[in-house]
């Protein structure tokens, strides 16, 4: 692994921190990790999206907070408002949790309104947005369709799932997405990325970003590796 490969590597991670404990120091922490590494994002509940702005300014880390999250049952109102009000804050991605049990019972056009409407939101504030699919608990027809419909409403990314649910990240949902996408839209593997064969195996099957809480242990691997 070349140096040019480990500057990728870092600045493919979303370095992540959704723990109902976590305090600010913890988001200190990690934004001073996100600094030191050059991840690409800090991801946060949106009550620390102030403290990681802050934090943060300055630096070409951007700020992404979640949405609706971790169930995605909240109604379309309160996605959307929770959108701009991070957006308001300072974050400049989102990434919302799509509405489960909608798309596990085929209620198409209710999945792509909601999301459409978030995603006017996020993208009239200049914003990103990335659609958690929560693919551990979707048939792969279900996973192929609700990305289908994410696309369809203006997703600027397609991400694996939670973390928090049914299982994580998988080098073949991580290859369904990248399938759907095309070169339209990024692909984020989230959920159990621990390890740096873990995390390059994810890239390889075609994603761009990678959520997990193991972004600095992942980075020491990788220098390890190229010193070892």
């Amino acid at each position: 692994m070349e140096t040019v490969e480990i500057s990728k590597l870092a600045a493919s991670i979303d370095h992540t921190l959704l723990k109902a404990e976590a305090g600010e120091g913890d988001m200190v922490e990690l934004c001073r990790q996100a600094r030191q590494w050059g991840f690409a994002a800090v991801c946060v509940n949106p009550v620390w999206v102030g403290t990681a702005v802050r934090e943060l300014e300055g630096s070409a880390v951007a700020v992404a907070a979640v949405c609706g999250f971790p169930l995605g049952a909240t109604t379309t109102e309160v996605k959307a408002f929770e959108a701009g009000q991070c957006l308001e804050r300072g974050a400049t991605e989102i990434d919302v949790v799509l509405d489960i049990g909608w798309v596990r019972e085929g209620r198409w056009r209710l999945v792509e309104d909601e999301l459409t409407t978030v995603a006017s939101t996020v993208h009239e504030a200049g914003g990103r947005l990335k659609v958690i699919l929560e693919c551990g608990l979707l048939e792969r027809s279900q996973r192929m369709e609700a990305a289908r419909r994410a696309m369809a409403a203006g997703a600027d990314y397609l991400k694996t799932s939670t973390g928090f649910l049914a299982g994580g990240a998988t080098v073949e949902d991580v290859t369904l997405l990248r399938h759907v996408a095309g070169s339209a839209a990024g692909v984020k593997a989230s959920g159990g990325i621990r390890s740096l064969d873990q995390a390059l195996a994810m890239l390889a099957a075609g994603a761009d970003r990678l959520g997990t809480s193991s972004g600095v242990r992942i980075m020491e691997e990788a220098r390890d590796r190229l010193h070892g």
